[in-house]
């Protein structure tokens, strides 16, 4: 209720209801304490221009930036070392180009963009817009251009690619006189895995190695010193001269360097000399090779003692091997009984086995009594790859010479267990390997050796690789040397199909590799994304 009163006249009584007035801002105006501008009050009392002038919070960043280009590929290096694909006023390239520019870490990036140049100006220019805190929490905007001069920079892939490789400086020449190339594809894996052959300009596979040509002699002597912490060898460096000048005593040589790796590779046979198993403690003289890295491991099947050369230890007095993996015989399992003797962390057991051989079966029934080291693996019906000393023929002086003082060797060496047998059940049921290997690209005397009439070579390198790849399903430890990746053509067969496939059978310890241990194939899914890019901007314009 409110009371009014109105001008000559008796006052009146009114109700009126709640109104709501709204609240009016004032704001005050202050002189600006530099040129006395009018200006509304704020925390610094200064006008824009003032506080610019006063203060430039685009000093700290860099207005000049230089880009690395390769024009055969155009992609822009992102330092340390890697390349990346970018259009002309693409997002990628505006990302790329204002993560280069320096100083931006300290100020509020609003705004960005490009400002058109001429594309052969060799010149990108981006207008930012950046905030930045000045007097007494005052906050400043300010809009600049950064310069972005593109430096043309051929790109390590381009470079190997338009090399010549007959110009080269220096070559490495990697060698083993052994009848498989196992150990050059582990090597191979090895040098994929590290990129330790990302300077070499060419790759040749030859008989018995690989040579790997250089530009600089520098690169050949980095990659040399890998391949000591690899594999066991020696090397001898060699140079020849090629030119020089007289007048400024300048020369050009030409370097080799000639690798040989140690001629012994995982499960050879080995006799020992006399000297070298004295010096081993009396190792042996009959040894195992179970494993050929950087170093050698030697054991007695038989004792599963066990030893490690080095490969300077070897080159004193060299040997090589009575039998290798080309020798294998496969042998059956008929009764074993293990002796509770371990080695290895409980990865060896000593065990007394009775074995006969598979291809006699059904001819004669001469079985062989042998102690062996794989108890914890082998059981009655099994399998097993192992030396058929009593048929082998050895040319062997040391030996000899051991058998004729009143020594003994034993019928049988068993080596590993065998899973051919279900591996080619697998095969027949269509289950493959759900990973895969990459391989260097090398020039290779393979044509021209079937041309030759060689095709026995050609299947002997595909049983090589088969081989070596069961090797990295079988020993986990050469396994994680290696970089393995998921396969992308590989379709799992279902579950169901799985179970009754596998219903029944003795598959369940067959070594694969776990899922974990694989990686994503990037430039398979690379491939896949353009695709799949394609795809949508297909059906995008079938939309529009």
């Amino acid at each position: 209720m409110a009371a009014t009163e109105n001008m000559g006249g008796p006052a009146t009584v009114s109700y009126a209801g709640p109104s709501i007035v709204p609240q009016q801002h004032t704001y005050g105006h202050v002189l600006c304490c530099l040129c006395g501008t009018s200006i509304m009050s704020n925390p610094s009392n200064m006008c824009v221009n003032c506080i610019r002038s006063q203060v430039d919070i685009t000093a700290p960043i860099q207005k000049q930036v230089s880009i690395l280009w390769c024009k055969e590929c155009n992609r822009y290096l992102q330092p340390p070392k890697n390349w990346v694909r970018a259009e002309l006023e693409s997002k990628e390239l505006l990302t790329f180009c204002v993560k280069r520019t320096k100083g931006l870490q300290k100020v509020k990036l609003v705004d960005a963009g490009f400002i058109w140049t001429e594309p052969h100006s060799r010149r990108l220019k981006t207008k930012l817009t950046v905030q930045s805190e000045v007097f007494n929490g005052a906050i400043l905007q300010q809009t600049f251009v950064v310069e972005y001069v593109v430096e043309t920079h051929m790109c390590p892939d381009c470079s190997k690619a338009a090399a010549n490789p007959n110009t080269w400086t220096a070559v490495v020449q990697v060698r083993q006189h052994t009848e498989h190339k196992r150990t050059f594809m582990f090597l191979e894996q090895v040098i994929l895995k590290y990129g330790a052959a990302a300077n070499c300009i060419n790759i040749k596979d030859i008989h018995e190695g690989v040579d790997f040509y250089f530009s600089k002699r520098s690169h050949g002597q980095r990659f040399l010193d890998f391949l000591q912490g690899v594999v066991p060898m020696r090397y001898r460096t060699d140079k020849q001269l090629v030119s020089h000048n007289e007048q400024n005593a300048t020369y050009n040589y030409k370097y080799t360097f000639s690798v040989e790796i140690v001629p012994i590779c995982k499960d050879d046979l080995i006799f020992l000399p006399s000297k070298v198993s004295s010096s081993m403690g009396h190792l042996g003289p009959l040894v195992l090779c179970t494993r050929a890295m950087n170093t050698l491991h030697f054991m007695e099947p038989y004792t599963m003692r066990s030893t490690q050369v080095e490969a300077p230890v070897f080159w004193r007095a060299p040997y090589r091997a009575l039998l290798n993996s080309r020798h294998l015989v496969e042998y059956m399992v008929l009764d074993i009984e293990t002796t509770g003797q371990t080695a290895a962390n409980g990865k060896l057991e000593l065990a007394d086995a009775q074995v006969a051989r598979v291809a006699d079966f059904g001819s004669n029934d001469t079985t062989y009594h042998v102690r062996t080291h794989l108890g914890h693996l082998l059981s009655p019906g099994d399998t097993a790859l192992g030396y058929d000393l009593t048929r082998a023929n050895f040319v062997e002086d040391e030996l000899e010479a051991f058998v004729q003082k009143g020594g003994s060797l034993p019928d049988v060496v068993l080596v590993r267990k065998s899973y051919e047998e279900r591996r080619r059940k697998r095969h027949v049921k269509g289950q493959g390997r759900s990973w895969k290997l990459k391989r260097m690209t090398m020039d290779s005397d393979d044509a021209m050796q079937l041309k030759k009439g060689q095709q026995a070579q050609a299947d002997r390198r595909h049983q090589d690789l088969e081989r070596f790849m069961q090797e990295l399903e079988e020993d986990p430890e050469m396994r994680s040397k290696v970089a393995l990746y998921k396969d992308s053509a590989h379709k799992p067969a279902p579950a169901q199909d799985v179970d009754a496939m596998t219903e029944g059978d003795d598959e369940d310890d067959l070594p694969e590799i776990p899922l974990e241990e694989l990686l994503d194939d990037m430039n398979a899914l690379q491939l896949e994304e353009n695709a799949q890019g394609r795809h949508s901007d297909g059906d995008e314009s079938m939309d529009g």
